[in-house]
């Protein structure tokens, strides 16, 4: 079995991986891609819609273009790419080097040996036995990234008549896409009494084309055969299904868009912590995992709303994997935890001598909120947020000067709430 050597080894190859093999690749160590995909870019690929690179690239780019952009960059660099190569397991370290057991049609077998191991393998959809819709198990109900697929990348329109479940974003794309492409959706139903996807695309996917959205309801059955006929749609009262004002929307094909987990099975089968808040693992405030020399970033740590945010989040990841080949993380760290109104806080450790840049999702609805940071309720810092809501990433950072005020503090511990 052939064995390959690297300073560090990143495991996906999509933003964050190449965001992180960039960063470790400039600083004159030498990096490793491993992708299973037969090209880099991933989940961008099938986002043909705009939308992309106003932090990153000061310009609206479509997700290949975006993607291409970073492509350019590693194929320029001196970073290793493995293509159609999946890891199937990362073993034991072996001292300060961890083994990566790699499978690949076109390499055949082989291990990867590294110092350092970033997880970027993003995050992948929930589907129908996640949310557990009764009814019949016919044709036509697939996740709405798969149908993103099909109609994007290879040429295929899943169906005419389209239901809509969930308004996580991919979802209210979807909706504007299927439109274009000549189908008719019928509607998006949604379980909670707000919208699930940023109000950009409530806006830009539904309401400039006249979907109607259903808050607080649910598909109750799903009915048909051999392909879908209809589904039944409920209203919740108080949480409660009232059955009496049950409809049908006939359709032949359904969309499920009900979330998106961290791809962490890998990470799981290595013994990594992770958090069931998010199903990312947990880390430190360099952003690494449980086991030492395994860091994490993008959406394999937790969902983000814009790519932007993941590809900074990762160079993060890449410089702190940098310092640790240097032996550079030496700062003592501390718990961080989520407070009132808040879903989690990631990193889960924060130290005194670094920037520290914490990402937060809110549990409610609210605008005009306050954003607060405590140390041991000593007040650290209040951001105004003009609205927050569960689907929309919050991200707040602390200065050295701002954490300066409470270094004296013992055993300190940092929540952030929302009120």
């Amino acid at each position: 079995m052939k064995e390959y050597f690297f300073d560090c080894a990143v495991i996906g190859g999509g933003a964050a991986g190449m965001a992180a093999a960039l960063e470790v690749e400039k600083s004159g160590f030498r990096a490793v891609i491993v992708e299973r995909e037969n090209t880099l870019g991933g989940i961008l690929l099938q986002c043909i819609h705009n939308g992309f690179g106003l932090h990153e690239f000061k310009e609206e780019l479509s997700g290949p273009e975006y993607a291409g952009n970073f492509s350019e960059m590693i194929y320029a660099s001196g970073v290793k790419v493995f293509l159609e190569s999946t890891v199937m397991e990362i073993g034991e370290a072996q001292g300060k080097i961890h083994e990566l057991y790699c499978y690949s049609a076109v390499y055949g077998v082989f291990t990867v040996k590294a110092k350092s191991v970033i997880l970027a393998m993003g995050c992948r959809e929930r589907n129908r036995g996640n949310i557990g819709i009764p009814g019949t198990r016919p044709a036509g109900i697939m996740t709405a990234g798969l149908a993103q697929r099909l109609v994007n990348i290879d040429g295929y329109i899943p169906g005419k008549e389209i239901v809509i479940v969930g308004s996580g974003d991919i979802g209210l794309i979807m909706a504007r896409r299927m439109t274009w492409s000549g189908c008719k959706v019928h509607a998006v139903i949604e379980i909670q009494p707000y919208p699930s996807g940023i109000t950009r695309n409530i806006v830009q996917c539904l309401e400039d084309f006249s979907i109607p959205l259903y808050l607080s309801h649910i598909v109750s059955s799903i009915n048909g055969k051999d392909r879908i006929e209809s589904v039944d749609v409920t209203p919740l009262r108080d949480g409660i299904a009232d059955e009496e004002k049950t409809f049908r929307i006939g359709c032949d094909t359904l969309l499920l868009s009900v979330g998106l987990v961290p791809e962490n099975e890998l990470s799981r089968k290595a013994g990594i912590r992770l958090n069931p808040q998010g199903s990312g693992p947990f880390v430190d405030s360099y952003l690494m995992t449980s086991r030492d020399g395994i860091f994490a970033c993008g959406n394999v740590l937790h969902v983000h709303d814009l790519v932007d945010f993941v590809t900074k989040e990762s160079r993060t990841a890449g410089a702190n994997a940098v310092k640790y080949l240097k032996s550079a993380l030496s700062a003592r760290q501390y718990k961080v935890v989520s407070g009132s109104n808040v879903r989690y806080v990631v990193p889960q450790k924060f130290n005194f001598e670094d920037v520290s840049q914490f990402y937060l999702r809110s549990m409610i609805v609210k605008n005009d909120a306050q954003i607060e940071v405590k140390i041991n309720n000593h007040l650290i810092k209040s951001v105004k947020q003009n609205h927050v809501q569960p689907s929309e990433m919050i991200s707040v950072s602390l200065k050295k000067e701002e954490l300066a005020k409470v270094t004296s503090v013992n055993d300190p511990e940092l929540e952030i709430s929302i009120i």
